[in-house]
């Protein structure tokens, strides 16, 4: 059995689950307008926190997709960045000259967003590149990098639900909660 030093009776509900299924209305068809409706997308989702947002996210298009998924950790089992980037399988078809949508669960010191903008740019050279967060902390920024999209702007608390974890806990929450300090 392991014991966490977090508690899910001390954890605050920050997004309800029927607000991000809202947000995710609207973010698809905001994603979807910025493409021809006859045009594939590649969406590549980040593992492991972005699964849940990814998965009810795409449900939601009417252009053909690909999925693809990529591993990238910049937390390990601590409650803020490590600030050192462990990319565990960026393995991908070939992109160039197609549409790809990188989706992420959260963008805070901008380092990873930063460094998959970059690699697919210069690696895969898509037709176009579009970024979609879930969430958006830019009061923890560390490189200047906004996401073309984002479903809400959180003040800097470690959240947890909906595929954010806390040492792989908490992934199935339906919401987004936080522990108070």
């Amino acid at each position: 059995m392991i014991l966490l030093d977090k508690d899910i009776n001390d954890l605050q509900m920050l997004i309800s689950e029927a607000d991000i299924q809202k947000k995710l209305d609207v973010l698809a068809k905001d994603i979807e307008s910025i493409f021809d409706e006859n045009e594939d997308i590649y969406v590549i989702c980040v593992l492991k926190g972005s699964v849940m947002f990814c998965a009810d996210l795409v449900k939601r298009f009417k252009n053909n997709i690909q999925m693809e998924f990529i591993r990238i950790s910049s937390y390990g089992h601590e409650t803020k960045s490590t600030n050192n980037l462990q990319a565990i399988d960026l393995t991908l078809p070939n992109l160039d000259d197609k549409n790809v949508l990188i989706v992420e669960d959260i963008i805070d010191t901008g380092l990873t967003a930063r460094f998959l903008t970059d690699l697919f740019k210069i690696k895969h050279h898509p037709k176009k590149l579009v970024f979609a967060s879930l969430l958006n902390k830019k009061c923890a920024r560390q490189v200047y990098i906004d996401p073309d999209f984002y479903g809400f702007e959180i003040d800097d608390k470690f959240v947890v639900g909906y595929g954010l974890d806390y040492k792989g806990y908490f992934r199935n929450l339906p919401y987004i909660g936080y522990f108070p300090d």
